[in-house]
This record gives C-alpha cells, sequence and structure tokens, in this order.
C-alpha cells in the first residue's frame, strides 16, 4: 500500500508483474473472515443492512403514496444524500481524529432512533410526507460520520493486507442484504403496511451495536489517529489534489453516481407509470438488480486487484446497459438487464472504493474517504431532482436513458485521457485462440515493430 504522495501525473491503466505477487495473485474469496473481530462487524451488518434495504423500498413507496410524485421521491433521496454533500469533509476530519468503534456506536444509535419515530409515526397513522423528508435528511447527518468511519475501520479489523478482500465482502454483504430486504419489504408493504418495515430497520440496529460491543480491543490494528488542529480540512483537499489517481478516480464516480445511480426515482416509476405493476415489481426489480451487485462484488473479492482499466470498462458497460434498459419494451426484458446493470455497477463502486483506500496514506484516509463518499452519495441531491424532473417531463425512459449516455460518456473521455497521458494505444488481437482487447504502450509497439 502506498503511502507517498502519489504520483506525479495520471496513472494508466495499472499493470501486475510477477515480481509483485501481492497484487497480481488472486485472493481467497473470504479471507478477511479469518479475523474475528470483523466476523462480528460483517454478521451485524448483514442484519443492519437488510433493515436498511427494507426502510428504503418502504420510504420510497410511501412517499409515493403520499404525493404520486417522482419528483417527490428524487426529494426525497435529495434529502438523505444532502448533508454528506454540504458536511461531508468535515465528516472525515472527524473520523480522523476520533476512535472509530465508540463513533459508530453513536452513529449506529441514532438511526436506530430515526427508523423507530418514522415507524411510530406511520403505524398511529399520522405520517405526512414533511415527516418522511426529515426522518431522511436525519439518517444523512448521522451517515456524514458513520460512513467514513465504517470504511475507515475496516483497515483497523483486518489490516493492510487483507482491507481489499474486506473492501470487497463489505459490498457482497450490503448486496446479499440487499436480495433479502426488498423481498421482505414488499410482502410487508402489501401484507401490514409500510410502518412494519421501518419497524423492523430501527430493531436491526441492535445487531451491529452488539457486535461493537463484543470486540477485543487487542486484537485491533493501531492507527494513529490525526491530532487536532487548524487547516486539516485544506491538508486533505492538498493531498488529494497532488494525486491525479485519485482525483480521476473520484471524478468518474461522481458522474456515474450522480446521473446513474438514481434507481429509487427511475424503478418505482418503471414499476408504476410504464408497467402498471405495484410494490412488488418495484420490489423485483431491486431484487435482481442486487443479484447482479452481490456477483460483481464477490468477483472483485476474488480478483484481488483495483485497476483503473476494469473502472473505466465497467462504467462504459454501466452505461450502455442502462440505455438498453431505458428502451426495453416489456416488463421481464427490463427485470432480467437490472443483473448485468447491477453487476457492472457494484464493479465500478468496488474497484473504486478499494483503489482509493489502497493508495491512501493511513493518517489521511478519513478525510479522503469522506470526499470520495461525498461525491458518491451527494450526487444524489443533485442528481435525483433532476431524474425525477426528467421523469415527470419527458417519461422515465428518457431520464434513464439520459443517465446511462451521461455515465458512459463521461467514462470514455476519463479513459481517452488516461490512454493520451500514458502513451496507450488500444490493441486488439488473439491470445490463445481468444480475442484480446487491451491497452498496449506505445513505445513497446516501436520497440516490437523494429525488433
Amino acid at each position: 500500500m502506498s503511502t507517498g504522495s502519489g504520483a506525479d501525473s495520471a496513472p494508466a491503466p495499472s499493470t501486475s508483474t510477477p515480481e509483485d505477487p501481492a497484487r497480481s495473485s488472486k485472493s481467497s474469496m473470504f479471507s478477511s473472515l479469518k479475523s474475528r473481530n470483523y466476523r462480528l462487524f460483517f454478521a451485524g451488518q448483514v442484519v443492519s443492512n437488510t433493515g436498511t434495504w427494507m426502510q428504503r423500498i418502504a420510504q420510497d413507496w410511501l412517499v409515493l403514496s403520499l404525493t404520486g410524485s417522482s419528483t417527490a421521491v428524487g426529494v426525497t433521496t435529495a434529502l438523505q444524500f444532502l448533508p454528506m454533500l454540504l458536511f461531508g469533509l468535515y465528516g472525515g476530519v472527524l473520523v480522523d481524529r476520533l476512535p472509530k468503534r465508540p463513533t459508530l456506536l453513536v452513529t449506529q444509535s441514532a438511526m436506530a432512533l430515526t427508523g423507530l419515530a418514522l415507524a411510530f409515526l406511520t403505524l398511529s397513522g399520522h405520517v405526512e410526507v414533511w415527516h418522511v423528508y426529515l426522518a431522511a435528511f436525519a439518517v444523512g447527518i448521522a451517515t456524514v460520520v458513520d460512513n467514513p468511519a465504517r470504511q475507515t475501520f475496516v483497515s483497523e479489523m483486518v489490516g493492510p493486507d487483507q482491507l481489499q478482500n474486506a473492501v470487497s465482502l463489505n459490498s457482497a454483504n450490503f448486496q446479499s442484504a440487499r436480495l433479502i430486504g426488498p423481498a421482505v419489504a414488499g410482502l410487508m408493504i402489501t401484507g401490514v403496511g409500510t410502518g412494519w418495515a421501518f419497524l423492523a430497520n430501527g430493531l436491526s440496529f441492535v445487531a451491529p451495536i452488539t457486535g461493537l460491543l463484543l470486540m477485543r480491543s487487542r486484537e485491533l490494528h493501531v492507527v494513529e489517529r490525526a491530532p487536532r488542529g487548524k487547516g486539516q480540512l485544506r491538508e486533505g483537499l492538498h493531498y488529494v489534489a497532488g494525486r491525479p489517481d485519485l482525483i480521476w478516480t473520484i471524478v468518474l464516480v461522481g458522474f456515474v453516481s450522480t446521473f446513474g445511480f438514481n434507481f429509487p426515482v427511475y424503478l418505482s416509476a418503471f414499476a408504476d407509470d410504464v408497467f402498471h405493476a405495484g410494490a412488488g415489481s418495484y420490489s423485483l426489480f431491486n431484487t435482481l438488480m442486487a443479484v447482479g451487485s452481490l456477483a460483481g462484488a464477490l468477483l472483485a473479492a476474488r480478483r484481488g486487484t483495483a485497476r483503473m482499466r476494469v473502472l473505466v470498462a465497467g462504467a462504459v458497460a454501466f452505461g450502455t446497459l442502462e440505455i438498453v434498459a431505458a428502451l426495453a419494451p416489456s416488463l421481464w426484458l427490463f427485470a432480467l438487464l437490472m443483473i448485468p446493470i447491477g453487476m457492472f455497477g457494484m464493479t465500478v463502486n468496488v474497484t473504486a472504493n478499494s483503489s482509493v483506500q489502497l493508495s491512501t496514506d493511513p493518517a489521511m484516509r478519513g478525510r479522503v474517504m469522506s470526499l470520495y463518499m461525498m461525491v458518491f452519495m451527494g450526487g444524489a441531491p443533485l442528481g435525483a431532482p433532476i431524474a425525477g424532473w426528467i421523469t415527470d417531463a419527458y417519461g422515465v425512459r428518457a431520464g434513464l436513458a439520459a443517465g446511462g449516455v451521461i455515465a458512459a460518456s463521461a467514462a470514455v473521455t476519463i479513459g481517452l485521457f488516461l490512454a493520451r497521458v500514458g502513451n496507450l494505444r488500444l490493441s486488439v488481437g488473439w491470445h490463445h485462440g481468444h480475442p484480446r482487447v487491451g491497452l498496449v504502450p506505445r513505445e513497446r509497439e516501436r520497440l516490437a515493430t523494429a525488433a
């Protein structure tokens, strides 16, 4: 793991060499689970993430039921991620200063209380749309600190050698819960109402809180915390500014997340307006997307490396598939397309996340990850209302297609720029009887020709 200031120029897509076995070899898919502390964390997150997905589905459907507006769903999503956009960098400064485990105990408890409050309002019949807006904003405030704290706490549980694997398994954890949460939420919404989904989410936080309390402090990898001082936010920004590899990763993730990841708006509108189906179909769309996302996360855990070319190719495929899905004529074709969309979307997410963490100095990781999460999650306050407006004005097909075009175009542009800076060219040929496409240095091509 690099702890220096970084390269002076934008990196070309990375390559592995036999002399670098740590980066070239594939890791065991579940190797980081050998750590007891990480097993406790992982198990608690399975339960909590399931509750989180139940609340997401119930929240979106409740807002759509109360207002009949896709724009209102977009506003709800925006309010949940707006705090990350506004205060995310300050959250990173706090995370670099504070002990991670006590911090997570506070943030997880706060989110549990928010879920329970929304459950009480809904079950008592007094819920109004502004209550949902307020709850979404409160969760967003807690997430400002919780998200970078959870991201950086992983390295304290497993150490640098298992960080790539643990990051991938965290994503697989989240997506496996996404398989269960929407399905259970759909049954609850149609059977007993949205309030019970909110209650289940509030109670689900008991699992991660218990896991944090049972961890052994002596088995954590000590990471020196940043002392309190002036200019730490500016220091974090300067650090990223001097690292083109971080900058271009974060820029690409910003385009994809802002314009391509507005699925709460798109999927609810496709279920309700295009295919005239109910909450069950909305739940199905989310579940199938989770199948693909889980496959993408497990493949990333197996892959063991985080390469820029994988990130760019994944973003191009993701955007292209969104365009295809926008044109899907039937419910079942649209639903099946959610699987590869989920897989390539998760490829982008995991590759970018692990790349940023692995190449960042541990003392700066909270601030860098807060910037990354601010872009990744904070893009929703900008993108979700735009997606909702396009959906209401021109139809959901236009909105989804526009998001795909922007994501794919950004990936192609950044990929071409990095290839130009790295003096690379596209190579198409055959390798052991199979087609092979890749980027090779122009200097290598000239030497081969001369030989």
